[in-house]
Parts: C-alpha cells; sequence; structure tokens
C-alpha cells in the first residue's frame, strides 16, 4: 500500500474537523475522495499534504508512520497537491514557476536559465502537454495553469498526487485533457487521489472510492459497485429522491426588464425580463458572456446602450452602489475573491450590504449585528462554530451561504445568482436550491447562471441560453440539455454562409 490513513481526528478550537479519517490508496490507482463541503476532505488532504498535523491516528507511507510538519517534508517523501486555486507566480515563466525553490545555480548564485528551460521543454514534450517552457504564467487559461501545477508535481518525482477539484472552472474540452493526464499518471503506477463534486465525470478518471461525511469515513469500495443515487446517499445520509424536490410557482409582477442591452465586445442586443416568484435559468458555454451579464446589470461594467427598468421604472446603474439601492444582488462566481472579505468575521460579512440597518446614531450595535447573524446562520443552516469566526476558515458551500445571507439581511429582491454551486458538493447544492426556493416564494426574482444544465433543468422555470454575448433561445424549464445545446452552439446565419 502506498498510503494509509487510519482514524485520523483534527479540531480547530472546538470544532471537530475530522473525527475518523481513514483512507488507503494504492500505487497506480486513482482514488475518488467525495463528501459535502464541511466532510473533512480538505483537511484530510492538508494533513497528507504536510499543511497541517493531525490530533490523532496513523498515517504510513509506503508501510512506515511518518508525521508531516511542513509542505517541504511531504515533497520530500513523494507527496505533491494540485491546489484548485493556483498557487503559481503570475509574473514568471511556466520553467522558472517549475523550478521555484529549487534552481539550479552556479557557485556565485547565477540562476542555469537555459538547463532549466531545457528541463521543463523536456517534461512538457514527454508528456505531450500544450505548453512552453517560455510562456508566463499570468498569460495562461486556468487549464494552463493546472497543467503547470501537474509538471511540477511530477518533475519533482512525486509518487502520490493530490488533485482539489482540478475541473471546477475548465471547459469540457480542458477537462478532457486533465482526464488524459490523470490516466497517464496511473499508468506510470503513481497514486491518485481525485477530489471533485462533479459526479458525472466520476466514470472518467477513477478506480475507487472513499465517502466521508461529517468528518468520518463513511464508505469505501470499487467506483463500479456504485450507482450516482447510493454515491449521493452516503454522501448526504438520505435517500437521493428526497434531496431536492421544487414545485414550479406562477409568476407574479415584472421585477426587472432589460431591452436591447450592448457592451461593445462582450454584450449584443439583450433583452430579457424576470418576474417576482420567478427563477429563470442562463445557459451558454464558458465565454457566451453570462458573467459579463452579470456585472453590466449590478453596475461593475458599463454599457453601451439600452434600459433597464425595475419594477416598471426605468433605472441608471452606473455602479454596484446604484445597482444595490434599486434592489438587485450579485452572487458572484469567485465568492472568495469578490463575494465575501475572508478575513472578517461571518457576522460583519452578512452585514456588511446594510450596516446602516445595524447601526445607531452611526455607530455600529454589536448586540444586534450578532443577533441579525445568528438568525440566517440558523437560516441558512450555515455550519459555523459563532458568528465570530472568520469566513475564510468556512467551507466552500458555507462561504457561498454567507455570501446570500448578506443579500437576505439587505432585503434585495431581484438575485443575480452568476455560478452560485461551483465548487460546492450535492448536499450544499440542495441548500443553495432551497434558498434560492425560498427566495421566490418570498416574491424575489432570481437570474441563475449556470454550467451544469442538469441543474437548470430541476431548478429554473424557464432557460434563456446566451452565445457569443447574445441570447439565442428562451426555453421552458421542461425542455432537454439537448435542445439547450442546439441553441448554445448554434451558428447565426452569416456564420453559416462564411
Amino acid at each position: 500500500m502506498l498510503l494509509e490513513l487510519n482514524h485520523i481526528e483534527k479540531r480547530y478550537g472546538g470544532v471537530t474537523a475530522l473525527s475518523d479519517g481513514c483512507l488507503a490508496v494504492q500505487p497506480g490507482e486513482v482514488h475518488l475522495l467525495l463528501g459535502e463541503n464541511g466532510a473533512g476532505k480538505s483537511t484530510l488532504m492538508k494533513i497528507i499534504a504536510g499543511i497541517v498535523e493531525r490530533d490523532a491516528g496513523q498515517m504510513l507511507w509506503q508501510g512506515r508512520e511518518v508525521h508531516l510538519k511542513t509542505p517541504a517534508e511531504a515533497a520530500a517523501i513523494g507527496i505533491s497537491m494540485v491546489h484548485q486555486e493556483s498557487l503559481l507566480a503570475p509574473h514568471m515563466t511556466v520553467a522558472e514557476n517549475l523550478f521555484l525553490g529549487r534552481e539550479d545555480r552556479l557557485p556565485f548564485g547565477w540562476v542555469k536559465r537555459r538547463r532549466m528551460i531545457e528541463a521543463a521543454s523536456r517534461l512538457i514534450a514527454d508528456h505531450q502537454f500544450p505548453l512552453r517552457a517560455e510562456w508566463r504564467v499570468e498569460k495562461l487559461t486556468p487549464a494552463g495553469k493546472q497543467l503547470v501545477e501537474i509538471c511540477r508535481a511530477i518533475l519533482h518525482g512525486s509518487s502520490l498526487v493530490i488533485f482539489d477539484e482540478p475541473t471546477s472552472s475548465l471547459s469540457g474540452s480542458e477537462a478532457a485533457e486533465v482526464f488524459r493526464i490523470v490516466k497517464t499518471l496511473r499508468d506510470r503506477n503513481m497514486g491518485v487521489i481525485y477530489i471533485t463534486h462533479r459526479l458525472d465525470e466520476l466514470q472518467a478518471v477513477g478506480d475507487r472510492v472513499t465517502i466521508l461525511r461529517d468528518g468520518k469515513t463513511v464508505h469505501t469500495s470499487q467506483l463500479a459497485e456504485l450507482t450516482t443515487d447510493r454515491i449521493i446517499q452516503h454522501m448526504v445520509g438520505r435517500e437521493v429522491s428526497t434531496i431536492y424536490q421544487r414545485d414550479s410557482l406562477p409568476p407574479g409582477d415584472e421585477l426587472l426588464r432589460v431591452e436591447h442591452v450592448t457592451r461593445q465586445g462582450q454584450l449584443s442586443d439583450i433583452s430579457f425580463s424576470l418576474r417576482a416568484g420567478e427563477i429563470v435559468g442562463m445557459a451558454g458555454l464558458i465565454g457566451a458572456g453570462r458573467t459579463e451579464l452579470c456585472r453590466a446589470l449590478f453596475g461593475v461594467d458599463q454599457v453601451d446602450s439600452g434600459k433597464v427598468f425595475v419594477r416598471g421604472r426605468e433605472v441608471r446603474i452606473g455602479s454596484p452602489q446604484e445597482a444595490v439601492k434599486a434592489g438587485l444582488a450579485l452572487v458572484t462566481e469567485d465568492r472568495q475573491i469578490t463575494g465575501l472579505a475572508l478575513r472578517l468575521p461571518i457576522a460583519h460579512n452578512i452585514t456588511l450590504a446594510n450596516v446602516a440597518g445595524i447601526s445607531r446614531f452611526g455607530f455600529i450595535d454589536g448586540d444586534a449585528q450578532n443577533s441579525a447573524a445568528v438568525d440566517l446562520i440558523a437560516r441558512l443552516r450555515i455550519r459555523a462554530g459563532s458568528p465570530r469566526q472568520l469566513c475564510g476558515r468556512l467551507s466552500g458551500g458555507n462561504q457561498q451561504k454567507v455570501v446570500i445571507a448578506k443579500w437576505l439581511f439587505r432585503q434585495a429582491q431581484i438575485f443575480l445568482f452568476d455560478e452560485p454551486t461551483r465548487g460546492i458538493d450535492v448536499g450544499a447544492k440542495v441548500e443553495v436550491f432551497n434558498v434560492m426556493h425560498e427566495l421566490a416564494r418570498s416574491g424575489a426574482a432570481i437570474l441563475m447562471v449556470s454550467s451544469e444544465m442538469a441543474e437548470l433543468l430541476q431548478v429554473a422555470d424557464r432557460i434563456l441560453v446566451m452565445r457569443e454575448g447574445r441570447i439565442t433561445g428562451e426555453l421552458p424549464g421542461s425542455t432537454t440539455q439537448e435542445e439547450i445545446m442546439r441553441h448554445a452552439a448554434l451558428e447565426t446565419a452569416a456564420e453559416e454562409l462564411r
């Protein structure tokens, strides 16, 4: 056995992140690690990678017990981790990133750049990666950065590579390239731990699967022995048929109307409306302009022409502040960068968009702030030790719910959800869907951007499809994935004539 973890425990203050984590990985195996956000996956991986130390339990590496205190110690014995968020130096080249901290130097400290570039080029060629050693990392796509992270793991002689959500921000073709690389590593007798929330990609990469729930390992088996429904049941602890059920609501008054909105190079003649009690999905391939539309409606980016109406009255939204005053809320795709202040407590984040609601005579009322946070933490089932816990220490799913809580406290009525379930598990997704449903029931209007067509079909009353900055179709929620793709990949008549 390459790696064995037995009854691992880890606590952060009064919060138990792991109470009984068990995992075994063989050479030449892709081992899937699944579980809800907060189940303990990240903590377990950080222990393996030497980022944090375990409080109890046993870790065996090639049959010998080890206590890893730093990532350098993990790397020295052959363990590396490809993180979901790139840890590369963007201003450096691919080669410089590969050898960062391990540069081959001359006696006076000069780096042997030519030798470094040649070694990087050989590695890239051996694995047929679409990279060049001289390229700057800041110019690479998310998929290209993932490849550089993988190159680093291979270059430094890793026997075990941990992939943390490697395809969460990749297109279908880019994800297929990651799958090919993972299989290549397996064929070279390396061990791979692969974390993902995309259940549709399990069969493409996995051999065995381990599932965590509430800090405990609850199931390990060959992937072929499990159905998707059974996997979900192990993850969330209940039957799949009870996970999410939503009844459509009759739409109410029009809350938002967009007419002929255009932004050069991004959006072209966008028109649609949202009604109270309605969840409208927005589908499209990567680069279709869906995020750009959300940013323009929320005043982050300025439009060149077009009109926006809120409750029948034309409004001019030139900034996010004006959008908030008009009753709009944006749940951004990159919640850690633009959605939250990670170094502030949960209570501060929840009340950030409505400080006036917890202030008296110009001063923040701490009791009122805490009371508001406690109420919304309970309402959205946010897993946290207290309202004073820093947002940066929450799981992805719980961070997303804090973002939603912020807008609930602001009492917004028009919600723009941009990829609201990206990077969160099936259980947290259901909770987000339930929150969206409750918002709709209360009379809010929702635009939900998602790359997961199955989610749109499950949640949306109707679906708008975008391609190259245009809306190419409006479909009922009862449509099919094939029909969505037909509109998402539809070529205009002019393009067909070229």
